[in-house]
């Protein structure tokens, strides 16, 4: 027996854990704000597979899909209550409980400073945001470890019926937009915003509710099938220029883990911010090809006069919620402070990746259009 014992402990030790994490399996339930059919789902599965395997199988993630056991707007109230130990989510989709929660989860506009994802991310692990992160929960005053998991973006502006030529004919029409500020900003400029959770679009748009939807990027946007009944396609949007998903795991099950434990979700949460930069890139350009090769849909580029507009009323909003809340004055100016030197040298870096991919992305339009040669 006591050779047994032993032998017990030296395997423990070689694999890393304390005698805490071999005789504990600590399972987490995570309910999602989307079907688990989703592509977000599948990164998030990804993750969890991470924290598994690093922690050989100590702490357990089964992903439930929206709804299973609250409402998707009770997704983090429910992890906060321990109703449910985790959800996974957009930050700004609780910007109703803080506004800065959307400089987290969906800084409109790059957050009036040029933030895209990469940039955000740099923000996020080295000028000082994620530690603002963490005190965001604790100025909501909820029991909760949070975890940056996803970072997207640019989303596209989004589906429409016809063709739009101007701000003018964007009015017109009812748009399902993010919830939270991203949205308001809508508001702001005179468009018909509408919130509504990702697998409620698609009836949406089929009854007429809806005008025009945008949910993400090619990929998801294609799962959802919003190609099926909109068919003009507008890449280029900025209530989103990055969106980030997250996970949220209730604070006394975070405590309960051991330090091993939360180490390797830690740094799985870490891993998946490159692994979806990648996944996404490959996948949406795959999911392009075949909505205009396959089924039909016609790309736009965006009317001028969004731009101005939108990032005019975003650049407002920020404005008044810094007057008037501490903390968001706070999270903004750090990012104003990051942007002040990091924005200026990645903007110029990027100028020769973006000629060369344009120049390459011209090239296959054009051998595209050539007629076949004969024979």
């Amino acid at each position: 027996m006591k050779r047994l014992l032993a032998v017990c402990a030296v395997a423990v030790i070689a694999l890393g854990l304390t005698p805490r994490d071999a005789l504990a399996q600590v399972k987490i339930r995570i309910q999602s704000v989307i079907p688990t059919t989703a592509d977000e789902v599948t990164m998030l599965k990804e993750f969890a597979k991470d924290v598994e395997d690093l922690t050989n199988k100590g702490v357990v993630f089964e992903v439930l899909p929206a709804g299973a056991v609250v409402a998707v707007n009770d997704t983090l109230d429910a992890v906060d209550k321990g109703l449910i130990e985790g959800g996974f989510a957009w930050t700004h989709y609780w910007s109703g409980k803080h506004p800065a929660a959307m400089l987290f989860g969906s800084p409109a506009a790059g957050s009036g400073v040029g933030m895209d994802n990469f940039a955000w991310v740099s923000w996020f692990l080295y000028g000082g945001g994620k530690q603002l992160y963490d005190d965001l929960w604790k100025e909501m005053k909820v029991n909760v470890k949070g975890f940056m998991l996803q970072p997207v973006g640019p989303e596209a502006l989004g589906w429409f019926k016809k063709p739009i030529n101007s701000m003018a004919d964007f009015r017109k029409l009812r748009f399902r937009t993010p919830p939270g500020i991203p949205g308001q900003i809508y508001k702001d400029i005179g468009v018909a915003a509408v919130a509504m959770g990702g697998g409620d679009i698609l009836p949406a748009l089929e009854k007429g509710v809806l005008d025009a939807a945008e949910w993400c990027c090619p990929k998801p946007d294609m799962t959802f099938g919003f190609h099926k009944v909109l068919k003009h396609y507008y890449q280029q949007g900025l209530h989103q220029v990055v969106v980030n998903a997250d996970l949220y795991i209730n604070g006394d099950v975070w405590k309960k883990l051991s330090p091993t434990q939360q180490k390797a979700v830690e740094v799985s949460a870490n891993a998946s911010l490159m692994k979806t930069v990648a996944y996404r890139i490959h996948e949406n350009g795959k999911a392009l090809e075949e909505l205009v090769n396959k089924h039909g849909v016609q790309l736009h580029q965006t009317p001028p006069d969004y731009f101005r507009e939108y990032s005019a009323a975003a650049l407002k909003n920020f404005e008044a919620n810094a007057a008037q809340n501490p903390f968001f004055k706070k999270v903004w100016e750090s990012q104003k402070e990051f942007a002040r030197t990091a924005i200026p040298f990645w903007a110029d870096a990027q100028k020769a990746n973006a000629g060369l991919g344009g120049a390459y992305a011209e090239a296959l339009k054009k051998a595209k259009s050539k007629p076949a040669a004969k024979k």
